[in-house]
């Protein structure tokens, strides 16, 4: 490593974190103010037209309002817990955005349920006016608050001193080893060995240590029994993710080990499961939230009927609100005492809830895929950090290219891996993948180490079928090559070839056939269509509904890009590449991380198509390329 202190990386971190934060709120206005509405809504960042549903109080106390999207059109939306969107109003195409009497124009997602958003407003709102304003709309806002709190948490970090914080910074950015316990290892007889070793291993960090788990390999699994077994030494655990999705999956299956989760924020699958351990479903069923309610709504009337002169309001109101916050103080220190594990997302961890909270250990899954800043916001709170995911996949999503070049993608976890080999823990046996399939991951990413259960090394669906192949669509249509070239459709959508997708799909019904409808269906044999491109996404989801052909099996079908199937498997994975022009151009295909993604979520039978010429001038795509054909 060079002679660069911590200090001065991580204001470096923060210069850069600067440039993106410009870069996406630049994006955001110039998108807000030039891209019409049905492209907004066909992004999934936009409702249009709204039906407005009942108002209420939470029990957070918080203000919130029902909206129900009247328009669906297949379009899967990007709205979540937590996220800032703001209402709007559209007359001819133009839109304007009214204030209902709000200083500052955005408010919080607090839930969504398909077609029913839940909001929470200020409590100054004009309700009435905004109940009766006509084509009104909703759309996403500018996430403010998430770069405020990585900024905050950045700048403690920087001026750590004399702290565990302090501390762990300057372990992360140097060589000097980590510390452990020392005790006998543990077997556990239903994990593999190095399931088991990674545990071990999470048990003796005094410090930091790493799960890394390539696609396949049981990282939640070990994740799991990890902290399992940590709340057999510890009271409590923190356990965040970047996406609420990860944090969701987590929990259900600490949940299902029978651990008490207390999930700060709301879950983004939405059923009764899930519900039942949020703080806000914990905080209402408590014996003693009717009281609470009573009084929080006493405090209301108090303030609607306010009389001139009454000198009394005051002292009224100062009582009921003590009272009030003596009830909710009780609740809460009843929720947090009986819960063993806090989740949440990294930036939830920063929720007023949590403030002043210690935790001995902080598991931060999926961390590959976090910013290095939003890391930091648990790990103030902490003692160890133990981090899973594998930095061979997903990165995180970097909008401005200068910050991208100097070097904001990378991961604390990369960081660690680097500096401390020691501290990481590679888990070597997958359970998902036919050897054939897994085989050109491993070599490419993982040095080899990679091996294949006993179980599903040899796993297919028809007998003497090939596991992987790659299809050149040129070969399979008799149109002319221009036919089959991409076309650009803008900076947010990509690319898209239309030629390619047809064929996609005439490659899927003759596997189809092969298997025949019987079996599909009595096996729920499923389907993972994917492509890095979104234009390419929404416009196979259109063909698929159109074609007849594949009407009984749509419920098995799932098309998404690379990200959507992050964490995910299918019987069948058909890749649809898109890029196809002269130059060789591959765009973002460069990533090739994004790719061991794509090509690692198949069990039995993996199909990509691809335009082998445009492709394989890189070396990657050569290489796959000439391993599936020496395999065929």
């Amino acid at each position: 490593m060079s002679n660069t202190s911590p200090i001065q990386y991580l204001i470096q971190q923060r210069l850069l974190l600067e440039l993106e934060y410009a870069t996406e709120k630049e994006t955001f206005r110039l998108q807000t103010e030039s891209v019409g509405l049905e492209r907004k809504i066909k992004r999934g960042d936009a409702w249009w037209p709204l039906r407005i549903g009942r108002n209420y109080y939470n029990s957070l106390n918080q203000l919130c309002i029902e909206v129900y999207r009247l328009k669906d059109d297949d379009v899967e939306h990007n709205f979540e817990y937590g996220k800032p969107v703001i209402f709007f109003t559209c007359n001819n195409g133009q839109l304007s955005y009214p204030s209902f009497g709000v200083r500052s124009g955005s408010y919080s997602v607090s839930y969504v349920d398909g077609d029913r958003m839940v909001i929470a407003l200020p409590d100054s709102i004009r309700i009435t006016d905004l109940q009766n304003t006509a084509d009104l709309g909703i759309q996403l806002f500018f996430d403010e608050t998430s770069y405020k709190t990585m900024f905050d948490a950045l700048d403690r970090v920087i001026h750590a001193k004399n702290n565990r914080l302090g501390y762990l910074r300057d372990l992360f950015y140097s060589r000097r080893s980590p510390e452990h316990f020392t005790f006998r290892p543990m077997t556990f007889p239903y994990l593999n060995k190095t399931q088991e070793e990674a545990v071990n291993k999470v048990l003796t960090a005094k410090d930091v240590m790493i799960v890394h788990g390539p696609p396949g390999t049981g990282k939640t699994t070990t994740l799991v029994e990890a902290i399992y077994e940590t709340l057999m030494r510890e009271n409590q655990v923190l356990v965040c993710a970047q996406s609420n999705m990860a944090v969701d999956w987590i929990s259900e299956k600490l949940v299902d080990r029978g651990v008490n989760v207390l999930r700060i924020g709301n879950p983004s699958r939405v059923n009764d499961k899930m519900l039942s351990f949020t703080y806000e479903r914990r905080f209402e069923s408590h014996p003693d939230y009717p009281s609470l309610w009573a009084i929080r709504k006493a405090i209301r009337e108090v303030r609607d009927h306010r009389k001139r002169g009454d000198e009394k309001y005051h002292q009224k109101i100062e009582r009921l609100k003590a009272r009030a916050t003596e009830i909710e103080i009780r609740i809460n220190a009843e929720l947090f005492g009986e819960a063993r594990v806090i989740a949440c997302t990294l930036v939830g961890s920063a929720n007023r809830l949590l403030q002043g909270m210690k935790f001995g250990t902080l598991f931060i899954d999926e961390a590959a895929q976090a910013l290095e800043a939003a890391c930091w916001i648990p790990i103030r709170k902490v003692t160890r950090v133990i981090l899973a995911g594998d930095h061979c996949q997903l990165p995180p999503t970097i909008m401005s290219l200068a910050a991208l070049k100097g070097g904001l993608d990378k991961t604390l976890m990369e960081r660690i891996v680097e500096n401390h080999p020691d501290a990481v823990s590679l888990l070597k046996v997958q359970y998902r993948m036919n050897e054939e399939i897994m085989r050109f991951s491993s070599d490419y990413f993982y040095h080899g180490q990679v091996e294949c259960a006993p179980e599903v090394k040899y796993r297919g669906i028809l007998d003497l079928d090939t596991p992987i192949v790659w299809l050149n669509p040129e070969e399979l249509t008799d149109q002319p090559t221009a036919a089959v070239r991409e076309e650009f459709v803008g900076a947010t959508f990509g690319r898209i070839n239309k030629t390619e997708a047809r064929i996609t799909l005439i490659a899927l019904q003759s596997y189809f056939e092969k298997i025949g409808k019987q079996r599909i269906l009595d096996e729920h044999i499923d389907v993972g269509i994917i492509s890095p491109y979104r234009a390419q996404v929404q416009y196979i989801r259109q063909l698929i509904k159109k074609k007849e052909f594949f009407k009984p099996y749509r419920h098995l079908i799932t098309v998404n890009t690379v990200d959507g199937f992050q964490g995910q498997e299918r019987d069948i994975i058909v890749i649809s590449m898109v890029r196809s022009n002269e130059e060789g151009q591959i765009g973002f295909l460069r990533d090739l991380r994004r790719m061991n993604v794509a090509i690692t979520r198949a069990r039995m039978k993996l199909i990509i198509l691809g335009d082998t010429q445009t492709l394989t001038r890189h070396p990657f795509y050569k290489r796959l390329c000439d391993y599936i054909r020496t395999i065929n």
